[in-house]
């Protein structure tokens, strides 16, 4: 079953599809999901701050949304994402997705301050390597989403090998990945991941979009990315080895299974490939970001 979540925001409609699954829990049935969902994207919507305009992300950078872009801020986006069956990572700052009702992606905006990550690994790593340490990682995870009533997530291999720009400091890669079990034909999810250093540690945006749509969803990944920096004193270039922490890991490690299963990377990758509800639309209709009515329309999407 397909779920396709949207929220209209002064009075254009912001949207994203997914699909999504929320596991059992004793005493909650499909209408105390629903009700969840609902007040979530009531206050995202709420929430919201739709482009052009300058984000501020906590005491560490700003980025430029572009028009028809929205973000949306902590609290509300980690509820958004547990309500979406994911764990919100301390680290969250934020999400951001496209008013587009055709959008399919969303991306989330994590900031780990870790340390100065030193970046010179980045100039012998071997993409196959990275790849399977990635694949192990995933697997190491897979124990906790079982448990929670995810199935296993497997990664099908690159989609974008990880490239580094030693002069702007920047990092991107992307992986496809699918869940155990599922049909040949099941819809694949696709994880585009860009990263900005920083003097304290790093940026990260993890967009999710489907294979038909990344040729096209990367490009707005990649402006996202040349949109953010850093505030001053904070920047890459700001780091001083006398008095700054140093991460305990190298840039190769944000490739990394340990770091990523760390980090929670797959966390929404896992609510967009599972199936569960029998939701296929949620739609939201608002006025200056104020919600005036709600809609659900419920039917079987094969």
């Amino acid at each position: 079953m397909m779920k396709r979540l949207a929220i209209a925001a002064a009075a254009m409609l912001l949207s994203f599809s997914a699909h999504a699954q929320t596991p059992s829990a004793p005493g909650n049935g499909e209408q105390d999901r629903e009700a969840m969902m609902r007040m979530a994207w009531q206050a995202a919507a709420q929430a919201a701050k739709a482009g052009p305009t300058k984000i501020e992300l906590l005491d560490q950078g700003t980025i430029n949304l572009p028009n028809d872009i929205v973000y949306i801020p902590q609290p509300q986006a980690g509820a958004l994402m547990r309500a979406m069956g994911n764990t919100a990572s301390p680290a969250l700052v934020g999400l951001i997705t496209a008013k587009a009702k055709d959008s399919n992606w969303i991306a989330t905006v994590s900031f780990v301050k870790e340390g100065y990550i030193k970046d010179e690994d980045a100039k012998e790593w071997n993409a196959n390597d990275l790849l399977q340490n990635l694949k192990d990682g995933t697997e190491a995870a897979n124990k906790q989403r079982r448990e929670r009533g995810f199935p296993a997530l497997l990664i099908d291999g690159w989609i974008e090998a990880p490239t580094y720009d030693s002069a702007t400091h920047r990092l991107v890669w992307s992986v496809g990945a699918h869940n155990e079990g599922s049909a040949s034909d099941a819809p694949k999810t696709i994880n585009y991941n860009t990263y900005q250093l920083g003097r304290e540690g790093y940026f990260s945006l993890k967009m999710v979009t489907d294979a038909n749509g990344v040729s096209t969803d990367k490009v707005i990944a990649k402006t996202l990315l040349a949109n953010l920096s850093y505030n001053t004193g904070k920047d890459y270039s700001d780091f001083n080895a006398s008095t700054d922490q140093v991460a305990a890991y190298g840039i190769a490690a944000l490739v990394g299974g340990a770091v990523l299963k760390k980090a929670g990377f797959f966390a929404l990758a896992l609510a967009l490939l599972a199936k569960f509800w029998k939701i296929a639309a949620i739609g939201v209709v608002a006025a200056g970001f104020g919600l005036k009515k709600i809609v659900f329309r419920k039917k079987d999407n094969a």
